[in-house]
């Protein structure tokens, strides 16, 4: 079932974009939109590293399966405990915490406990991922022993690693 959500989401998605193309196309000269650009808000630039869209779904998917396997913690309190006790993989952290600086300890943390972190650009998006209705400014993902999830675990954390080089 979960499978098919997320098929049901990108089939949303790509729908949604062939539409907002279109329109774009059809927009005539006289248009209130004319000249109007839609981009992304500006990113906090002590937000680093920031993951592209592609490393960011691949995260929030993953996030979304540690917080099915129960590997999951909430919150940058809960973040901080794990990186304490020596059992988060790695951080996941959103860019538009406000203030950042709330989260801004976890970098530091994790430097020194040597377990990759990255930051996403939405902390409502981290929060579905995680599987709760309120945003979430970040996350821990974290060590099972015998757990499905500890392959794609690594290959993010390389991902995460070579992104902080």
């Amino acid at each position: 079932p979960e499978v098919e959500n997320t098929l049901v989401l990108h089939r949303c998605i790509e729908v949604h974009s062939i539409f907002l193309r279109e329109a774009s196309e059809q927009r005539g000269p006289g248009d209130f939109l004319t000249g109007c650009k839609m981009t992304e808000p500006e990113v906090n630039p002590k937000a680093y590293p920031l993951a592209d869209a592609q490393l960011t779904k691949t995260l929030l998917d993953l996030v979304q399966q540690g917080s099915n396997y129960k590997q999951l913690r909430k919150g940058a309190n809960e973040a901080t405990k794990t990186l304490n006790r020596g059992i988060a993989e790695f951080i996941v952290m959103a860019a538009d915490a406000e203030p950042l600086e709330i989260i801004l300890h976890l970098p530091l943390l994790c430097e020194d406990k040597n377990v990759p972190y990255v930051f996403v650009r939405s902390k409502q998006a981290l929060g579905r991922a995680c599987g709760v209705s309120r945003p979430v400014v970040a996350c821990a993902v974290t060590i099972k022993e015998g757990s499905q999830l500890k392959p794609q675990i690594q290959c993010v954390q390389q991902y995460i690693e070579r992104l902080l080089v």
